[in-house]
């Protein structure tokens, strides 16, 4: 398999996502992307993407498009580091780079999903998954995909490539006990194809 650089594949991704109005379609499309960037030479990824933080899972903005129309990030999770149970309003497609990925999803079961609706949430588990190195995972918000992932506290850390449909700035968290959401703004530093700023905390 040849070489598929970043940039081929930020192109690429754009080029399907503006081509199908199906987002399953898109995801479909875009998945062997995603797998052919995982099996190529990953030297788009600096230092700054594998940066983690002792107390939560990191994101590091690896691409973001100036019309907010794609982001692209590496998620890095220490042992025993998860994110809290959220969605996306946006399709995904994910690749493990490093270590053992795990997903946990929920489906929500409540009659009244309204966009603005922030209490009286339903949430039940559905089913686990675990991604490994070079594995590739989708999601698209019809109804929004809701799960929590992490690391297992008893295995190294995990690194993975998130490529979203929209400037992932925001997204609700849930609380399953007390059936409420709320929506998160999520600061973040920025690396633009190597070339790093810091964004405003």
């Amino acid at each position: 398999m040849s070489e598929y650089t970043l940039q081929e594949f930020i192109q690429d991704s754009e080029a399907e996502a503006a081509a199908h109005s199906e987002l399953a379609d898109t995801v479909r499309a875009i998945t062997p992307l995603m797998y052919r960037l995982l099996s190529s030479p990953r030297d788009f990824l600096k230092p700054d993407h594998f940066q983690s933080e002792a107390g939560h899972y990191a994101r590091n903005l690896v691409y973001a498009a100036e019309d907010a129309g794609l982001s692209l990030y590496t998620l890095v999770w220490r042992p025993g580091q998860w994110t809290p149970v959220h969605d996306h309003g946006t399709w995904g497609v994910v690749g493990v780079i490093e270590g053992q990925l795990e997903e946990q999803s929920y489906m929500r079961t409540d009659p009244e999903q309204s966009a603005d609706r922030h209490t009286g949430i339903d949430l039940h588990r559905g089913g686990l998954v675990l991604l490994s190195p070079g594995s590739v995972s989708t999601f698209v918000p019809n109804p929004d995909h809701i799960h929590r992932t992490g690391c297992p506290d008893h295995l190294p850390r995990c690194v993975s490539l998130h490529l979203y449909g929209r400037a992932m700035n925001s997204f609700y968290c849930y609380d399953a006990a007390a059936g409420t959401r709320e929506l998160v703004d999520v600061a973040h530093k920025e690396t633009r194809l190597g070339q790093s700023s810091e964004a405003a905390e």
